[in-house]
């Protein structure tokens, strides 16, 4: 080995130790947890070697009703939050004042407490006083239980979930259009181009990189979602959890019932899902690469 090669190999040394301690060995323990059934977590081992966890796992209408939501939740969260935040950034963008003020105020959710904003969004969607139900008040529509009826659970979880992911997307997408030369919009400005023909023709194009890192963190952000359902339902997963997820499913059954292989399993089907999913994505983004 040249000596070059021996001296990065020890700059990197590091990050290599804490990658297999904290995210290598927790995925391969996580693993093994998921095939033993009645794992004693003081022992470290379980009872017999087999699929009995995955079994339960996929007989228990809490975990399928937590796959569902998750995935109404993905389906709805992610394509709206780049959709709002892309029109956002361009409108900054466009704003020659007051510019970095506008910036600071749609980051600020990415940097406060998820627990904080949950307090604030539970006052909003108070059924007596809050301030969504008093805007409806006018279009004459009666005051709804968003956080305490099981039909309007999951949806005020979606729509407090897509404007707090639009921060990371706004910054990202703000970025992305600084790349974008001057010149290109000062051609479409003298051809007389329509402004939804800009848009699609230039700005989009110009930050798709930027739109493809958003959508697949977001996806990955969407199916391990787990905060926000804890602040904005006080530790629950709603009213008869209607608002149950995927990474709450495995809270619960791992701190709560004590039920380690489940949780396990349950962490695993997680990980294929997501694992999956970006691959998906990431072959589609090769196969439509231009040589």
């Amino acid at each position: 080995m040249e000596k070059k090669s021996f001296k990065g190999w020890i700059y990197i040394l590091p990050s290599i130790i804490i990658m297999c301690v904290f995210t290598l060995y927790p995925l391969l323990k996580a693993f093994g947890m998921s095939f033993s059934e009645d794992y004693s977590l003081i022992k470290g081992t379980g009872k017999a070697i087999g699929l009995g966890n995955y079994q339960e796992l996929f007989s228990d209408k809490n975990f399928l009703k937590a796959l569902r939501n998750t995935s109404i939740y993905v389906v709805f969260v992610v394509p709206l939050s780049i959709t709002f935040s892309l029109i956002i950034a361009v409108l900054i963008n466009s704003t020659n004042k007051l510019k970095g003020f506008f910036q600071t105020v749609y980051f600020l959710p990415y940097v406060t407490s998820v627990i904080a904003i949950g307090i604030v969004w539970r006052w909003i969607y108070n059924s007596n006083y809050g301030l969504l139900n008093y805007f409806l008040s006018f279009f004459g529509i009666e005051p709804i239980g968003w956080l305490n009826e099981t039909a309007y659970a999951l949806p005020a979880l979606i729509i407090f979930s897509i404007w707090k992911s639009m921060a990371f997307d706004i910054l990202i997408f703000l970025a992305g259009l600084q790349t974008i030369s001057k010149d290109v919009y000062d051609a479409a400005k003298v051809d007389s181009t329509p402004a939804w023909r800009v848009f699609f023709r230039i700005t989009v194009p110009g930050i798709a990189p930027m739109i493809a890192y958003a959508f697949i963190m977001g996806i990955i952000s969407a199916f391990k979602v787990y905060n926000e359902v804890f602040s904005l339902f006080k530790g629950s997963a709603g009213p008869a959890n209607s608002a149950i997820t995927v990474v709450y499913y495995i809270y619960d059954q791992f701190y709560n019932n004590f039920n380690y292989g489940v949780a396990a399993a349950a962490s695993v089907v997680l990980f294929l899902i997501i694992f999956s999913l970006t691959m998906l994505q990431r072959g589609i983004k090769y196969l439509g690469r231009k040589d």
